[in-house]
């Protein structure tokens, strides 16, 4: 890996590539050459990072031969059919959907929990999790390593930027036409999504969860190499523009008190615990995560119902953290190993 790597950004106009790009400048990322890349539609704007513009080009085509490293947030169809031939060209692709990551030979990495796993990478792709298990297993890796967890229910409570920009244009749209007590037909969710909570995320899989649930039952078991795990989700759309929320009940192998898991937080990285029995004492989407890079965790609580249970609810920002920012971590990863 070049110290200096030349880098492309598939999807540089959407909400994540936006905030990559965005990170990569805030962190100094040390690429040498940056290469934007979207649809035909999109070919010929200009995209801002490190304090200047760059010329979006078009993917359909792109020679990707001298990218040392590729970042693809624009769809798992366009990864599918992109990301082998970015990889065959001898670019480290750090793929931010999910068409790779249940495949066995690629790796699926959060940098705080299992960054070895970067090493083994026979087609050159690296699958960065889903959002919600991102922020989850950042927050629950240190518990699982200190006393290990036997089994996870989680409801999450998801941010409309999770399903992309016009989600949130419908969500600013329904809002300001209820609020002048007008009519707020939905658009793209099912029902309408101001003022509302929407119990599915993704289709419905043959057992009665979502894929958006499935996901994190298989991404955690992956992502912490313990196939044992019992993960219970139920993932829900609520009407925040930024920022996942997750209410989490883990029951422990071991015994574990909410102080010393509060100390094992503390300590962990990419974790800020916010955790005091007062008004406001406690992390939200708004106030805490959106536009910020920690994993927020709080609420910390025994479950009265299990001797080894334990309560906690965590926040983050979903596409910040959940997304772009481990994408980054990943590729610093990647250079300081050669450095």
């Amino acid at each position: 890996m070049n110290p200096s790597p030349r880098i492309a950004v598939v999807g540089a106009t959407g909400a994540v590539g936006e905030a990559l790009l965005e990170i990569l400048g805030q962190r100094g990322f040390p690429f040498s050459d940056l290469v934007p890349l979207a649809s035909a539609r999109s070919a010929g704007g200009q995209v801002r990072c490190r304090g200047r513009d760059w010329t979006v080009r078009e993917l359909d085509g792109f020679d990707f031969a001298g990218i040392d490293i590729a970042f693809f947030s624009a769809g798992g169809a366009v990864s599918a059919l992109h990301a082998p031939r970015a990889a065959a060209a001898g670019a480290v692709v750090i793929d931010n959907t999910s068409h790779f990551r249940n495949e066995p030979d690629v790796p699926l990495v959060v940098a705080e929990v299992n960054p070895g796993d970067l090493a083994g990478r026979p087609r050159g792709i690296v699958a960065n999790p889903n959002c919600s298990t991102m922020q989850m297993m950042v927050a629950l890796a240190p518990l699982h390593r200190a006393v290990g967890i036997e089994r996870i229910n989680v409801a999450s409570y998801q941010s409309v930027s999770g399903a992309g920009r016009a989600a949130m244009e419908e969500l600013g749209r329904q809002t300001a036409r209820l609020l002048n007590f007008q009519d707020a037909a939905p658009e793209r969710f099912p029902v309408q999504i101001a003022f509302n909570l929407i119990p599915q995320i993704d289709e419905f899989t043959d057992n009665g969860y979502t894929r958006e649930e499935m996901k994190m039952v298989w991404e955690t078991r992956k992502i912490l190499g313990d196939p044992a795990i019992g993960v219970n989700p139920t993932c829900v759309r609520v009407p925040v523009f930024y920022g996942h929320a997750l209410a989490c009940h883990v029951e422990t192998r071991e015994a574990i008190t909410p102080g010393q898991a509060r100390a094992l937080l503390a300590a962990a990285p990419g974790v800020v615990v916010v955790d005091e029995p007062r008004p406001g004492g406690w992390p939200t989407p708004v106030t805490h995560a959106a536009g910020t890079d920690p994993v927020y965790v709080g609420r910390l609580r025994a479950d009265p119902s299990h001797p080894r249970g334990l309560a906690l609810w965590i926040v983050a920002d979903n596409i910040r953290k959940g997304a772009a920012l481990n994408a980054v971590q990943l590729a610093e990863i990647l250079v300081k190993d050669v450095a």
